[in-house]
């Protein structure tokens, strides 16, 4: 049972981590508010999948005063 949660949780993450690297190539760079609110995404699932990007060396961050943006490399 614990082997098929971690196995659609994994699922959920990567299809974030799709949503999320689509958004970027399209919209630029833009604040994490900003792309969770037009998403639509748990923000849980945002922060596992900007994770995952992250990991996987396809994203870059900016921290600004009020925010933190982030951008496809």
């Amino acid at each position: 049972m614990a082997t098929k949660v971690r196995k659609e949780m994994q699922e959920q993450i990567i299809e974030s981590a799709g949503q999320i690297y689509n958004y970027l190539a399209d919209k630029g760079e833009v604040t994490i508010n900003k792309m969770t609110k037009d998403l639509d995404l748990d923000e849980n699932f945002v922060s596992m999948g900007l994770g995952w990007l992250s990991r996987e060396d396809k994203i870059s961050y900016t921290r600004k005063p009020k925010s933190v943006s982030v951008k496809l490399v």
